[in-house]
């Protein structure tokens, strides 16, 4: 009589809330496959994602394609994460900047952006696009064309904007990590209201080629919203690579920013914010508790703590001037769309918003534009004098501390239920703290320190000199030690 040998089955591994980092590990020791993770990924979006809308188109099919073939073998092979409905062009494939005459068209990216190629070569597999505000012209991501994204922490709350569908699906475990961008907050907001980690990085870290060298005056850049710094960190190592002909480059790091995790914080000199914005803006209660335990934090992992606020950080100027070249570049973009397309954009295919938006920058002469980007730049040089050390007449700062946002997540709709001459000012008041850095240029991060009693999560923002993430990645790698996040789970997850 022979005997079978017995069946030898590999244990089944949850990968649900193990971060991109430890799944690329699984697959590197062969304890789970890039298709196990593809399907278990897609798994998730389809029975959580009816409840979330925050992914709005799928590619599960050419992700199946691509996770059973060679992908490249990156740091990252193998793991799944969605790209925002935003930027980061694919060729070949649809991105709708959340309008609806695009979507109505299926209008298919003819190049690919760098982004993309960096994605890819890090072999990561992506699995479809999320949720944005039309044209990411807002903090909130409740596009008509689409519908809201909701919140996991509370399905009635924004998700934060403009990366708010990329966050929310981070937030409820259907990937490790999502890309995302940022012209005013775009990746801090949404990372603040669904409790991750979001890197602004510095101007130009991340190239916006082929098609695009700078748009909003150089605010805007590319990142990702994830669960944990190390993949912050590991992410931006790969995407943070200047491209040929680009208008500028960042200073290049002294090592990998993978090697700042766990490294020694320093004596650093840090300053919390110490000045209430002002009567335009929110200043919720439970973001001033959140800024006071960050600065307790601080001090437990060796830093110098003391308050402080920027010359300039609250200037009433600047909305003005930023808002100018937001106009300017959104009647840009609709034009450019509007040559592609072969027809005009009527008002009524357009959100109120970026309606008006267009007509203030049909309006604006190049002095005008011209005038605003000169009064930035003069204001810019105030700001970073903070930073700046003491011998070159600075401040010597090496990190501000302020809240994230404003206040808690908003229930959805409430920056448009009052109308559109309204809807500008709400999202000016949420937003006190993020957009300066934008203009400025200089790396920020918002991380999950702080929830409210009804179990809302509340960002610390911490901005650096211009090109020092390896700065903030070795501080919110020390904060994630001294205060963990990773067992925080929301109310809707898979």
């Amino acid at each position: 009589m022979v005997l079978q040998s017995p069946i030898r089955c590999r244990p089944v591994i949850d990968t649900t809330w193990l971060d991109a980092t430890a799944q690329a590990e699984l697959v590197r020791s062969g304890a789970v496959t890039p298709k196990e993770l593809v399907e278990a990924a897609i798994d998730r979006i389809q029975r959580v994602n009816p409840e979330l809308n925050a992914v709005v188109r799928e590619r599960f099919d050419a992700a199946r394609t691509e996770a059973a073939g060679e992908l490249t073998d990156g740091p990252f092979r193998g793991v799944p994460m969605l790209l925002k409905d935003l930027g980061c062009h694919v060729a070949g494939e649809e991105t709708h900047y959340g309008t609806s005459f695009l979507r109505e068209m299926s209008w298919r990216w003819p190049t690919e952006s760098y982004l993309a190629r960096h994605f890819r070569s890090a072999g990561l597999v992506f699995l479809g696009r999320t949720n944005v505000p039309e044209f990411g012209t807002t903090v909130t991501a409740e596009p008509l064309a689409n519908g809201p994204a909701r919140n996991p922490y509370d399905l009635r709350r924004s998700t934060g904007g403009s990366s708010g569908g990329s966050a929310a699906a981070v937030a409820a475990g259907l990937v490790p990590v999502a890309h995302a961008n940022d012209g005013g907050g775009s990746i801090r907001i949404p990372a603040s209201e669904c409790g991750l980690v979001g890197l602004k990085p510095t101007r130009a870290r991340v190239s916006q080629g082929p098609d695009i060298g700078e748009s909003w005056a150089g605010a805007t850049i590319d990142g990702v919203v994830t669960r944990s710094v190390r993949d912050t960190a590991a992410v931006l190592d790969v995407i943070g690579r200047p491209m040929p002909g680009d208008p500028y480059i960042a200073p290049p790091f002294v090592r990998p920013l993978a090697q700042e995790v766990g490294a020694a914080v320093g004596p650093l000199r840090v300053g919390v914010l110490d000045t209430d914005p002002g009567e335009p803006y929110l200043d919720h209660p439970q973001c001033r508790v959140a800024v006071e335990r960050a600065g307790r934090l601080l001090e437990e992992i060796g830093c110098i703590v003391e308050t402080g606020t920027p010359d300039g950080m609250f200037d009433s100027q600047f909305p003005r001037f930023f808002t100018t070249t937001i106009a300017g570049d959104t009647a840009l973009t609709i034009s450019a769309f509007e040559r592609v397309l072969g027809r005009p954009v009527r008002d009524d295919e357009l959100e109120p918003r970026n309606a008006m938006y267009r007509a203030v920058g049909k309006r604006m002469t190049a002095e005008d534009y011209l005038g605003a980007r000169f009064m930035l730049g003069s204001w810019v040089r105030r700001m970073a004098a903070w930073w700046a050390p003491r011998e070159l007449d600075g401040q010597g700062f090496d990190l501000l501390v302020t809240p994230t946002v404003g206040a808690p997540p908003p229930e959805l709709g409430w920056f448009t239920e009052a109308g559109p001459e309204q809807e500008g000012r709400r999202i000016n008041s949420f937003i006190p703290y993020t957009a300066q850095f934008n203009v400025t240029g200089q790396p920020a991060i918002s991380l999950p320190l702080h929830w409210t009693e009804e179990g809302l999560p509340i960002g610390d923002q911490l901005v650096a000199a211009y090109g020092r993430e390896d700065v903030l990645v070795r501080v919110a790698a020390a904060l994630e030690e001294a205060a963990p996040w990773s067992d925080r789970r929301s109310s809707v997850s898979a």
